[in-house]
């Protein structure tokens, strides 16, 4: 009987986080690239992340996002990582994430072999098989830690 992989829905959405982050750093395509310490991930946000590993913990959001929905484009993942602007005596407004960060990440991913383009009725990028492994061992090595 074959074994059933773990899904990383079924475990603790931060510590897989944590746990992908740290595998993402080993691999060479996926380095921060210089300019990460000084961007804004959105208009709404008033400073660049203060983690000093919000790069690699971006990646792997990204990366969970994709292994749920199956395609995802980058227009929904700007939506997803959106917040609200402020804009002083004015109501807040809804403000789309930074693309140029989600692109990059995406690119990285490609370039390593994990995911991967789609072009066909839903267009966006979907993750290889080697990055489906990635992500259900993972999840694996932290159901059995429990």
């Amino acid at each position: 009987m074959a074994k059933i992989a773990a899904n990383p829905r079924e475990v603790e959405p931060k510590e897989f986080l944590l746990a992908l982050a740290s595998q993402l750093k080993s691999i060479n395509e996926m380095k921060s690239p210089e300019w990460s310490a000084f961007v804004k991930t959105s208009p709404s946000k008033m400073r660049p992340p203060e983690e000093e590993d919000w790069w690699y913990m971006r990646a792997s959001s990204i990366f969970r996002q994709i292994y749920i929905h199956g395609v995802v484009g980058v227009e929904r993942l700007k939506t997803r990582y959106g917040s609200r602007q402020k804009r002083g005596m004015a109501p807040e407004k809804f403000r789309k994430a930074g693309g140029k960060i989600i692109r990059t990440i995406l690119q990285q991913a490609e370039k390593a072999g994990l995911i991967e383009k789609v072009k066909e009725k839903k267009a966006g990028r979907r993750l290889t098989k080697k990055g489906k492994e990635l992500l259900e061992k993972i999840a694996e090595n932290i159901k059995n830690k429990k």
